[in-house]
């Protein structure tokens, strides 16, 4: 299983996978295997989603717009 969106994050900001592996406070190849084996922990999703300031959904692509954590705010009231 791919998840393109979180690359695309990571990419958008800046980021080489060993960066976002540090900031996770796992290896490099940990995050390889949880995109490729499509079993990311909860908790490190969540710290992504925080990261990157989109949604669960969106970056395990089952949403295909990609709304800030304002822009959620925001449409909930």
């Amino acid at each position: 299983m791919q998840y393109p969106n979180i690359n695309a994050e990571r990419a958008r900001n800046g980021m080489t996978l060993e960066q976002l592996a540090s900031t996770l406070g796992v290896t490099r190849k940990t995050i390889y295997n949880w995109i490729s084996k499509g079993d990311i922990p909860q908790g490190k999703l969540v710290q992504m989603a925080n990261l990157f300031d989109c949604s669960i959904d969106y970056l395990l692509g089952q949403q295909t717009e990609r709304n800030t954590l304002t822009e959620r705010i925001d449409s909930n009231e």
